[in-house]
C-alpha cells in the first residue's frame, strides 16, 4: 500500500540557500545529494508525495536529473521559484497552485482528513473553524509554528532535510491545542 508524504523548499541547485537558511552543508552538491538520499530513505517509488513549492533553482535539464532519482509520484504545489520545475512538467503527477487534498483516516471527522496545500502560510482556510488542516512552505521555519492552530510548516529546514508521512503530520497535529470555536 502506497504512503503519502508532504515536502517544501528543497531548493535543489540554489546557490544561496546554503547561506540564506543557515543549512548545514558546505556545497550544493552535499546538498542535493543529502536531500535525495534522506527522501529515498523514506519514500518508496508508488509513493505520494505532495511538494508545496520550491523545488530547485538550478536549469532544467540539471533538475531534471535530480527528480529522476527521487522515488515517489510528485505532485507539485507551485512555489514561488517553479520556472525550472514548470519545464519538467511530465515527472509530476500535477502541477496547480494550491488543492485540498482529502486523506481517508478512521480518526478524522466522517473517516477523512480534509487538508489545505498551498506554498504559502494562511491564517484561515476551508473549513479551518471544524479542525481541518493547512500545510505551508516558504517560511523555512522563520515563521512561529502556532500551536493553537493546525497548520504546520513542512519545508525540509524544519524537519531534518527530508519529507514527513502523513502519520507524522498526523502526530505533530495532535500535539497541537487547537480547540474548535463550537
Amino acid at each position: 500500500m502506497s504512503k503519502i508524504f508532504f515536502t517544501a523548499d528543497t531548493h535543489f541547485g540554489h546557490k544561496n540557500i546554503i547561506k540564506f537558511s543557515d543549512r548545514p552543508f558546505k556545497t550544493i552538491q552535499e546538498m542535493n545529494e543529502e536531500i535525495i538520499e534522506r527522501w529515498n530513505n523514506k519514500v518508496g517509488p508508488d509513493d505520494m508525495v505532495y511538494h508545496l513549492g520550491d523545488v530547485g533553482l538550478c536549469s532544467s535539464s540539471k533538475l531534471r536529473k535530480i527528480l529522476d532519482r527521487l522515488n515517489g509520484k510528485i505532485h507539485l504545489i507551485r512555489g514561488n521559484h517553479e520556472s525550472a520545475a514548470e519545464d519538467c512538467h511530465s515527472r509530476f503527477e500535477w502541477i496547480k497552485d494550491y488543492h485540498e487534498l482529502e486523506v481517508p483516516d478512521p480518526d478524522a471527522f466522517k473517516g477523512v482528513r480534509f487538508i489545505a496545500l498551498f506554498h504559502y502560510a494562511m491564517r484561515v482556510w476551508n473549513a479551518s473553524h471544524y479542525g481541518t488542516w493547512h500545510l505551508y512552505g516558504h517560511t523555512h521555519g522563520e515563521l512561529e509554528d502556532l500551536s493553537d492552530s493546525l497548520s504546520l510548516d513542512v519545508g525540509v529546514d524544519c524537519h531534518d532535510f527530508e519529507p514527513l508521512s502523513y502519520e507524522e503530520i498526523k502526530d505533530l497535529m495532535s500535539q497541537k491545542n487547537w480547540e474548535s470555536p463550537f
